[in-house]
């Protein structure tokens, strides 16, 4: 970058303002990133918790299931699958963690009651039903909490990328003009130092030269 830049001293005092931001952004970069790996430690516990709670309530489903089926007809464990689930509508809406756009999924209560004739329906084959809505709002808690960490994960990485652009390349890039602006800078001013001194000492060469001219001039005419 040296190459490209004026060695002026505006030049250096825009390097400098420029090395400032470069710092200013790398800490408040850092800061964002160490706040954004708090909050995605703290939804890898959730997410884990929302996969374990998943697990739990498929056994259980599945075990109403298999008891359905062995008490009550196919036919109506097949037709209970299909109208026992009915609209189920999730409110959606986005959130910013951190400047990080992330989905907010507020998962709706289940109705309390069935919206099927519990008619020629086993008890097993309406709690299968049931529990079958259980898993369905936990599927939607773990694609809620994954689909957070993912997101959150990403900026991470794509933060730890800035953080490392700037300290690596950009801030000793700017210290290297900054350098080679003050080494000019200075070679001038040793420069502008000895050409001073040389017309300096050419000026007292000549005032000495004058003097000495009068000096005799005067001597010759208090001889005469």
């Amino acid at each position: 970058m040296a190459g490209q830049i004026s060695p002026t001293r505006s030049a250096l005092l825009a390097s400098k303002a420029s090395l400032k931001t470069a710092n200013d952004g790398a800490d408040l970069l850092k800061r964002k990133r160490d706040a954004l790996i708090g909050e995605f430690f703290a939804l890898v516990k959730d997410a884990l918790a929302a996969r374990e709670q998943l697990s739990g309530v498929s056994k259980g489903a599945y075990t109403s299931l298999f008891g359905a089926k062995a008490w009550d007809s196919p036919e109506a464990v097949e037709s209970l699958s299909l109208a026992g689930t009915g609209d189920y509508a999730v409110d959606m809406q986005i959130e910013s963690i951190y400047g990080v756009k992330v989905p907010k999924i507020n998962i709706p209560e289940r109705a309390a009651q069935s919206h099927f004739s519990p008619i020629n329906v086993g008890a097993r084959t309406i709690q299968a039903s049931n529990d079958f809505g259980g898993v369905l709002e936990a599927i939607v808690k773990v694609a809620a909490t994954e689909t957070k960490l993912r997101r959150i994960g990403e900026e991470i990485k794509k933060t730890s990328r800035r953080v490392n652009a700037l300290e690596q390349v950009v801030i000793p890039g700017i210290h290297d003009d900054i350098r080679f602006i003050r080494s000019v800078l200075d070679q001038r001013e040793r420069e502008a130092g000895f050409t001073q001194k040389k017309i300096k000492a050419k000026i007292e060469g000549k005032n000495k030269a004058a003097r000495e001219a009068a000096a005799a001039t005067s001597h010759g005419s208090a001889a005469d």
